[in-house]
């Protein structure tokens, strides 16, 4: 019997406009930037020809924003599944940069006892448990296509990594996750079997400032 292969590419959605600089987290209201904008259409353009039969996102507006010129191109409406959510946060709506943010505050550094877990926000088993479980139930809504599932950062990240049997310890200045990134999962009747990296709007990253981190997104 033939072994049917399905790939759902989770994609980190576009930039963000932020200018405060705040972990924004779950928090509603925060919308694409112009640049975050051009990304979205480019990963659009990059997929425009690939078997793409759904688009699903994350309930956030920029998730919402980045998957719908992709639908839009396939002739598809943008489904919404909650697994796909940021992760949980204590420092949501903070500033968290290094030199002038939250962790400068003694009072809060109970929070970042446990790196593994992690104790200052969402457990990453749960992401991971949540995550799967959206890539499964994304392929079984195409078998032997491709879906695409607008999420962020974190999740997808960890994700990988539990895909790939490695340690969730990890610098968030090394994810290898960017912007408008795709993360493709080979799916073959129900398990995940490969995992590959791309950057389809590579050229249209924001040079890095090393002097600044903003978790999550």
């Amino acid at each position: 019997m033939a072994e049917t292969k399905t790939v759902v590419h989770l994609m980190r959605h576009g930039e963000v406009h932020n200018p405060d600089g705040v972990l924004y987290g779950r928090l509603p209201g925060y919308r694409l930037s112009d640049l975050g904008v051009k990304m979205a259409e480019r990963v659009a353009d990059h997929l425009a020809d690939r078997d793409i039969k759904a688009v699903v996102a994350s309930p956030l507006q920029r998730a919402q924003e980045t998957a719908a010129p992709i639908a839009a191109r396939h002739d598809l409406e943008v489904g919404t599944d909650q697994r796909l959510i940021e992760a949980a946060n204590f420092f949501e709506g903070k500033k968290f940069s290094v030199g002038d943010g939250v962790l400068k505050r003694p009072s809060v550094w109970f929070k970042l006892w446990n790196p593994f877990k992690p104790s200052w926000g969402e457990p990453y088993k749960e992401q991971v448990v949540r995550m799967h479980a959206a890539v499964l139930a994304a392929a079984e809504l195409a078998p032997g296509h491709e879906v695409v599932c607008v999420s962020h950062q974190l999740p997808i990240w960890i994700s990988r990594l539990a895909a790939e049997h490695r340690s969730f310890l990890h610098d968030p200045r090394k994810r290898q996750c960017t912007l408008a990134s795709l993360t493709s999962f080979e799916i073959t009747d129900g398990r995940i079997t490969a995992v590959r990296y791309s950057e389809p709007a590579k050229d249209l990253l924001p040079v890095k400032n090393s002097k600044k981190f903003v978790a999550g997104a």
